[in-house]
Order: structure tokens, then sequence, then C-alpha cells
């Protein structure tokens, strides 16, 4: 009895320390015993601060994956994370700013104050506005006008840090020159039709070194024999049983997709008042704009006003003038909820109607297959049982709808069972004797497959691939031939020699940059004519010939082209930029590594377990 009275004293002990240790949390979290998840030498991290700052980062991720994201999800991001190691840099350049020296007086903070939005009254900064603001958000005046001192101070440091970076220019116009320097080259295209004498026959020496030299044209893949059962809905899509009502129900759940109204092709343009919208439509019908042009003076497209296809009723107010006018009217202006709106109308789209009897066999199809997929759910439980219990696929096909089958597979395999991504990922990924396993498919069916032996690729015997050996050989002498004569052209070229002296047909290129395009030219062209010197000939291999290009002069970029004007400002910027960010970091590392820093990782816990 003794040992019983005393365990229960120790378990009310517990409680005691653990209400004590939990007095400083709120119901909702905190109360305002815990005001810190930290300091930074002499600063303290609020939990404010850092719950402002977890709450922006999961918002802005909610943003960009459209859709709201969970805490779980924020963690797995590492944003619990990016949001302390935030929290710590700006308490950590506080705590410095404050040892500087470097703080502002009231008037600037006064004038801070002045510039917030949320404290404007009628005729500027309103101090109730001010003082009711900051109740609502739990912060006490001097709290916020503390916090807006050291952001100013904090500002200030971070400029002085950065601020004596200079601009890259330098940089900027080596870039630029390299970028937008320029050539002009002539060049002509040498095909297989130059040729005046025919191709020999290869002999055998020459296939066998070909054949040698080029195992990958005629080696085979990798080939696993693959033996599968399978069953899918198209397999016992006919046995089910539809009844008329079905159809009927399915025709009438889904009759806007079988009787459509009327509707219309139409545009509407919305202006922010009465107005704006009676002067639109005056200067219309007076013949002094076009719709176009009433587009373009809102700063729009016609792509931005496009309604598509719509119904009367789907249009509202302007339903009944729309579907009155005739094609190419312009009516209104009508109330469109967003505005006054004048609407075109550009075309007319006729009811249409198909009858149940019309639709019913597809209607039966598809609720057959929807039948047939359900019927493969509810027996994919056997069939697991079935190879749980040692059945093997033959077993399957004998005791189940699955069918059974064979193939030798290979990744380039596309047909049959191969059509579907999931067997291609099962049989590539499988090993041979690894049990079997149900995989769906993605039409509802199902399969499983057992490779039974592995074909490593193999190079076919020549004989077996002659005729494509003797097509390639032929091909590569082709080639050989067409730059051969190309290279005897090219070294009769000089720098004023006509291309067509020479029967060719020349192709004058001017002003090419390095990322320019030349039709027809091959993928190294521009590469080759940026390494040449003026006057030099070169002969490049083609698709099927050659390609001689002489380069004919070089010339600096452009500066008066406002692309080369702007991406060298550009350039300038972003180098200037990237400087003053390394520079800061820098600094940043060194100030945080030399900072006393104490979190206390249980409050952040907590505040972490607010967002659950």
């Amino acid at each position: 009895m003794a040992k019983k009275q005393g365990k229960r004293y120790g378990l009310w002990f517990i409680v005691i320390l653990l209400l004590v240790g939990l007095a400083g949390f709120g119901t909702n979290g905190f109360s305002g015993n815990v005001r810190s998840i930290g300091t930074v030498g002499d600063k303290e991290i609020s939990v404010t601060a850092y719950q402002r700052t977890l709450q922006n980062q999961i918002r802005m991720l909610s943003q960009q994956f459209g859709t709201p994201i969970s805490m779980q999800q924020a963690q797995a991001f590492g944003l619990d994370q990016a949001a302390l190691q935030q929290v710590i840099l700006t308490r950590t350049l506080d705590n410095e700013a404050s040892a500087l020296g470097i703080s502002v007086g009231d008037e600037t903070v006064l004038d801070r104050l002045r510039q917030i939005p949320d404290f404007q009254g009628g005729s500027g900064f309103n101090r109730e506005t001010y003082r009711l603001a900051l109740q609502q958000s739990g912060q006490s005046e001097a709290e916020f006008e503390t916090t807006l001192r050291e952001d100013v101070a904090r500002n200030l440091l971070q400029a002085a840090i950065v601020g004596g970076v200079p601009t890259a220019d330098a940089y900027a116009d080596n870039l630029i020159q390299y970028i937008g320097e320029q050539r002009s080259v002539t060049w002509a295209a040498v095909g297989p039709e130059a040729l005046t004498t025919a191709i020999p026959a290869p002999t055998d020496a020459e296939l066998q070194a070909y054949y040698d030299a080029n195992p990958d044209d005629f080696t085979l893949p990798e080939s696993r024999d693959i033996t599968y059962a399978w069953l899918t809905p198209d397999m016992i899509q006919d046995q089910m049983n539809v009844n008329d009502a079905a159809i009927e129900q399915l025709y009438n759940d889904r009759i806007s997709e079988f009787v459509q109204p009327e509707r219309r092709l139409v545009e509407r343009l919305v202006y922010l008042d009465q107005a704006q919208a009676d002067a639109a439509i005056a200067s219309l019908n007076a013949g002094e704009a076009t719709f176009e042009d009433l587009v373009v003076a809102r700063g729009l497209s016609l792509s931005d006003i496009d309604l598509g296809d719509v119904s009367r009723d789907e249009l509202g107010a302007a339903g009944d003038a729309v579907f009155a006018a005739r094609s190419g009217d312009v009516v209104g202006p009508f109330d469109a909820g967003l505005g006054q709106a004048l609407f075109r109308m550009n075309a007319v789209l006729a009811a249409s109607e198909t009858p149940l009897e019309d639709a019913a066999d597809d209607l039966r199809e598809e609720l057959a297959a929807n039948a047939a997929r359900d019927v493969i759910n509810d027996g994919v439980d056997q069939v697991i049982d079935l190879l749980a219990g040692g059945a093997r696929l033959e077993d399957l096909a004998e005791r189940t709808d699955m069918q059974l089958g064979t193939i030798a597979w290979t990744d380039a395999r596309t047909d049959g069972i191969a059509a579907y991504e999931a067997f291609r990922n099962a049989a590539a990924s499988v090993s041979e004797g690894e049990f079997p396993e149900v995989i769906d498919l993605a039409d509802g069916g199902i399969f499983a497959l057992r490779v039974d032996g592995v074909t490593p690729p193999a190079v076919q015997p020549l004989e077996d691939v002659r005729a494509e050996v003797i097509a390639g050989w032929q091909d590569q002498a082709r080639q050989e031939a067409v730059i051969a004569l190309a290279d005897g052209i090219a070294a009769s070229i000089l720098p004023l020699t006509g291309f067509d002296t020479l029967g060719l047909t020349p192709t004058v290129e001017e002003s090419l940059t390095r990322r320019s395009f030349v039709a027809g030219a091959p993928a190294d062209f521009n590469d080759t004519i940026f390494e040449m010197a003026v006057g030099d000939v070169r002969v490049l291999p083609g698709d099927d010939g050659a390609v001689i290009v002489r380069l004919d002069a070089i010339a600096p970029p452009d500066m008066a082209d406002e692309t080369n004007v702007a991406q060298k400002a550009q350039l300038a910027q972003d180098a200037s930029q990237g400087i003053a960010q390394n520079i800061f970091e820098a600094y940043a590392a060194s100030l945080q590594a030399q900072t006393e820093l104490n979190i206390n990782q249980a409050t952040v816990n907590a505040v972490n377990a607010q967002f659950q």
C-alpha cells in the first residue's frame, strides 16, 4: 500500500513539474512570458519575428505552387530552417549596428512612420489609426518604433558594406565585345550530285574494316524473355451487362454535352466607369476609332478580351443585345460586374442536340468499361492471394480471367502490352527470378510479369547484316569523296574569288554574331567562323555532303543596336550585384562566426507546432 501511495505522489510531482514548465505557454501557443526564441549577441530574436518570417515563407511557396502547403511540407522544403537563419542574420546585423553606434533619430523614425500606408487617415498619418493597428498586432508603440529604428540602422550598415562596389563596366565591355562581335562570310554547299564518278563497290576487306570500326551500328540491344499475365477492361468489356436505364441516367447527368443552346463567339472590353464606356462607343459609332483601336488604347490585346463561345445566360444583361447583333457588331455598354463593357459579336454557333439513341452506343461502351474496371479492381486481392500462395503466372491464366503472354522485350518495343509505360518500367527493372507482383495499368487493367532470361547486347554476325554494312560503307565513302572534292575547290579560293566562277552557288551572310542561326549550315558553322581569320577558307562536313566557307570580314559589336546596349547594361548590373552579394555574404558569415548565438529549440518547436 505504501509503495502504491509513493508512486501516486511521484506521478503528481511529475505533473506539477510539467505544468510549471508549460506556464509560459498559452492555449494558443504562447503567453506574454515567452517572447524570444533566443539571442544573438545582445539582441533577442522575438517569437513574433520568427513567426512572421516563417509565415511569409510558407505563403510565398504556396503562391508559387498555386495551392496551400502544410507545415509538414514546409519543413520538408526546409522553410523552417530558412526562416530561422533569416531572423538570426537580421539580428546579427542589428547587434553589429548597435555595437558600431549606428542609429537614427526620432525625426527619421517619425518620417518612416508617416510613409507606412496602414497608418494613414484621410489627411495623412493618423496617430489613432497607428495606435489601433499596433493594438491589433499585439505590439506597443515603443516596441514597433524600436523595430523601425533598428531596420533603418541595419539598412545603413548593409549599404555601407556594399556601397563601395564599383560598376563592372570593363567586365561588361569585354563580354559584349565577345558576344556582339560580327562576321561576314561567303559559303556554298557541295553535295553528292557534284561527284563525277560513281562510288565503287566495297571489297570484302573494306566491309570487314567498316564493320569492325562501327560495332554499335550492328549491335542488338539487351533482350529480356518475359512471361506475363494481364487483364484489361477491353478484354472483358463485352461481358458486362449495361441496362438502358443506366444509359439514360448517364445521358441526363451529362445533358450539357449532348444538348447545347445557340452560342456566340464574343469579345468583351471593360471600362472602369460609365463615362469612359460611353465615350468609347461614341467614338466607335462616329468612325473615329475601330474596336481594335479601343482595345489597344486600354493597353490590351484581342486575346485578353476573348470570351470564347458563350450562351445568352452567360452574358447576363448583355445577352439579348449580343444575340440580336450581326457578326462584327459592337453593342453596349452593359454592366459586366467588373465595370461597364462593350461586346463584339464575331460569329454565331447554332444550337446542337445529340439524341439519346445516337449517344447510346458510346455511353453503353463507357459504362461497360467502367464496370469492367470495377470487376478487375474487385479481383485484385484474389490475384495477390494466388501469387502469395505460390501460383505461377500460368496458373493465373487458368484460374482467373487474366490472359497469358510472352514477349522478347527491348527498350524499343512499344507494341501490345509494351505500349503501357508501367509494363516498360517493370520490364526494365525486374530481375531474373524475382517474385511476380501485381501492377496497375493506366486504363484500369493489371498485370504481373516474370523475367525468364536475359540476352545481353550482341554484335550481329557480318553475314546477317551485310546489306546494312554495305549501305553504311557507301554513305561514308560518298561523304569522304564529297569532302575531298570540296577540299580541292577550297584550295583555289582566294579572298576575291567569286564562288560562282567555280561552279558553286554562293550565299553571303553579313553581320553574323555568335547567337546567329544560318539555315542549311552544319551545326558547328558559327563556332568555326569565329575561329577563322579574314580570308581563311574552311571545309565543314555536312549531313549529306560538305560546306565551303570563307571569312570575308570581322566587325566589332554594333553599339547602335539597342539589344547590345541593353545587354551591356544588364551584364554590368548583374556583375555588380553579384560582387556586392558575395561581399555581403562573406561579411555576414564572418560576423555570425564572431557573435554568440543561443537558440531555445524547445521554443522554436513550439512555434512550429502552431502552424500544424
